[in-house]
């Protein structure tokens, strides 16, 4: 990539040329692929079924076969008794003795021509001959029946009556012939469709049964919560009135609330069941606040716009759940500690993590006093250790460490960075330390990696191996000394701070775009590149990888790990993608944003993703469901920008701050805004 490119470009893979350019003489160049022909190579001939239908038309099934320099030129059939002429063509004896009676010139070339001047051609017709003779042979008895008709060959009525009842009957049997073969291929694919059908009615009736059972847990746990609402009621009425008065209320209405036994026995009974769930929602919505009812509508709001996210969502929970017991001998109809099947519990923290959030909202924007600089694109956003530092890099040149809470909540003209460390190159990628505060590495595009001490402002470490720029780089969180880097000289190097040379080397056949520590094991390297697969490597064994996972159809921009086992990655072909790197399985795709060329930014906490887009919007995901859960545009709100610019910006980094919902967002023009997702 050019100095003045606008932003960093995803390597990818160029495919070879298939084969190369021929240009001629005059200058024409013609391009010569797998599909395409020499430019000399003559037309394919035609079938020649069809030659023979055609020359069967002109005059004679025997025209088909035979070549046509067999045929006599006046009547256009196969040459009997042929004669040669004087001037060097050949013709049936009784067509030209027929011809030379009315004319003395050659039918051919119009030479004069005489009975004296015609000769007997005894090679050629010995020739045709032998030809008629073997086409005679290989015919099929439809052909030999018709060329004796054609022929003029003398048959009777009653012969004829007879082959006609036998042509009828053999029609009649082909007829029901094809009929039965109809039906069987019909027969065959209703067979097919009700298996079909059949499988999927019984995968309902056990989707119906989850359900039964989970709604009749989820009622049981409902009325218990209701009874324990109702004592502590009771109790805080006991507390606030006076004790007469009190006392006297609190038996009033306990009077009228089912004890707590009662309630346990009548959970059993269907129809007091739903009685007293009826009797819950009436005083739930008594006492619901206006403020709690609103947020309560547009969470199931949102329930229904992604219904069938949330649909397959929890049937494949419970589906995994019931799988996972049966392989483990277990009990199928196991609880957990609220009375809730397998399965279910999960299900209800997805639903609630997903419809607690609808959108991003901004709390707050870091003005760093660059926005005056024609190039200022942000690369990489981390937080450190504790959350309470992020810092920002890009091709400024510079790595700048803010304080989050000052951000948040000083409202300055500018907002000045505690610490500014000067680079040689660009910058593409940060990593703190998670276990030592003061520690931050850096990859630049000259292909360093260093290893930088915060409260110094000095580098500690400079690694230069790399042959071209350095993508990213990532340390342990396990091996605090251990950090990887991938470049674009296709290779991965593991480093130790003690040591100045790397520790690793793993060649690769493509560019690296990403590299990512398991965060549980110091051992186990995820590897992004531009061969558009995701390399899963154990460090013990680097001659080939634990697992290469496949799916994406461009370059891999990004991989991150949002647990122990999953591993989330990003593409430019507009995907982002979910794996079990325990089970090396593909969970699930997602889809909305648009990214094709430019690296966007994209980070992960435990239950969601978010990345950048091209379209100059920050899209966050949950885990659990493939379409996005809201999406944020970045526009400078102290200068604006104008709707082509707009147009032009993409989202350049993007950083969760831990597992809370807040995150800092920035894009190719320099803004940096601090988001937080809400209702």
């Amino acid at each position: 990539m050019s100095e003045n490119a606008l932003g960093a470009l995803v390597p990818s893979v160029k495919p070879d040329s298939l084969m190369p350019s021929i240009s001629s003489s005059t200058g024409l160049v013609i391009e010569v692929g797998p599909e395409a022909a020499p430019p000399d190579q003559p037309p394919e001939p035609s079938h020649p079924a069809e030659e023979g239908g055609e020359a069967t038309e002109q005059g004679g099934g025997d025209v088909g076969v035979l070549d046509k320099e067999f045929q006599c030129p006046i009547c256009m059939q196969i040459m009997k008794d042929a004669f040669l002429t004087a001037c060097g063509h050949s013709y049936c004896y009784m067509c030209i003795a027929t011809h030379l009676r009315n004319k003395n010139d050659c039918p051919r070339c119009g030479r004069f021509l005489s009975n004296s001047l015609i000769f007997p051609n005894f090679a050629l017709d010995k020739l045709v001959k032998k030809m008629s003779s073997q086409l005679g042979r290989n015919s099929t008895p439809f052909e030999c029946l018709r060329k004796a008709l054609t022929q003029g060959c003398e048959v009777s009525i009653k012969e004829l009556n007879s082959l006609l009842s036998l042509l009828a009957e053999k029609k009649r049997k082909m007829e029901q012939d094809e009929s039965e073969a109809n039906m069987q291929i019909l027969l065959e694919f209703l067979y097919c469709l009700r298996k079909q059908k059949l499988e999927e009615l019984n995968e309902i009736k056990n989707h119906l049964r989850y359900i039964k059972e989970d709604i009749k847990a989820v009622e049981r746990r409902r009325v218990d919560l209701y009874c324990t609402k109702g004592r502590h009621s009771t109790r805080l009425r006991m507390v606030a009135h006076d004790s007469a008065t009190a006392i006297v209320c609190s038996r009033n209405t306990f009077s009228s609330i089912p004890s707590v036994s009662g309630m346990q026995d009548d959970v059993n009974d269907p129809v007091n069941c739903q009685r007293l769930l009826r009797d819950a929602a009436f005083s739930c919505t008594e006492l619901e606040h206006p403020a709690q009812a609103g947020l309560n509508t547009a969470r199931k709001r949102r329930i229904h716009m992604q219904f069938n996210e949330l649909q397959e969502c929890y049937l494949q929970k419970r589906h995994l759940a019931k799988q996972s017991c049966r392989e483990e001998d277990g009990d199928l109809n196991i609880v957990s500690k609220i009375g809730y099947h397998p399965g279910l519990e999960d299900f209800q923290s997805v639903l609630s993590t997903f419809t607690r959030y609808s959108r991003l909202k901004v709390i707050a924007e870091l003005r760093h006093g660059d926005i005056f600089h024609s190039v200022n694109i942000i690369s990489s956003i981390e937080f450190d250790r504790d959350d309470e530092l992020f810092a920002i890099a890009g091709v400024s040149r510079r790595i700048k460490v803010f304080e989050f809470s000052t951000v948040v909540n000083e409202a300055t003209a500018v907002h000045c960075p505690i610490v500014e460390m000067a680079t040689r190159s660009k910058l593409s990628c940060l990593s703190w330390n998670k276990c030592t505060k003061n520690h931050i590495a850096s990859s630049d595009y000259e292909g360093i990696v260093t290893v930088w001490d915060v409260l110094t402002c000095q580098s500690i470490m400079e690694y230069e191996e790399h042959e071209k720029r350095a993508w990213s780089v990532d340390f342990s969180r396990n091996e605090p000394s251990m950090l990887v880097s991938g470049s674009d000289d296709c290779k991965v190097k593991i480093w130790c701070t003690k040591q100045e040379e790397s520790v690793i080397n793993i060649d690769l056949k493509a560019n690296i775009c990403s590299v990512k520590f398991n965060p549980g094991s110091s051992i186990h390297v995820a590897v992004g590149s531009a061969d558009h697969d995701i390399h899963y490597y154990d460090l013990r064994n680097i001659s080939q990888p634990v697992h290469v996972f496949t799916g994406h159809k461009k370059a891999v921009s990004y991989v991150k790990f949002m647990s122990n086992n999953e591993l989330a990655s990003a593409s430019t072909d507009s995907t982002l993608r979910l794996w079990d790197v325990k089970e090396n399985l593909p969970i699930r795709t997602y889809k909305g944003h648009m990214n094709e060329k430019n690296f966007v930014g994209f980070t992960v906490n435990r239950d969601y993703i978010a990345c950048g887009s091209e379209t100059n919007d920050v899209f966050v995901y949950h885990k659990a469901i493939p379409r996005p859960a809201a999406r944020h545009k970045i526009i400078s709100s102290e200068f604006g920008e104008a709707e082509e610019d707009i147009r032009s910006c993409f989202i350049s980094a993007v950083s969760w701050k831990s597992d809370s919902p807040t995150m800092i967002a920035a894009n190719s023009q320099g803004t940096i805004k601090v988001l937080a997702l809400s209702a």
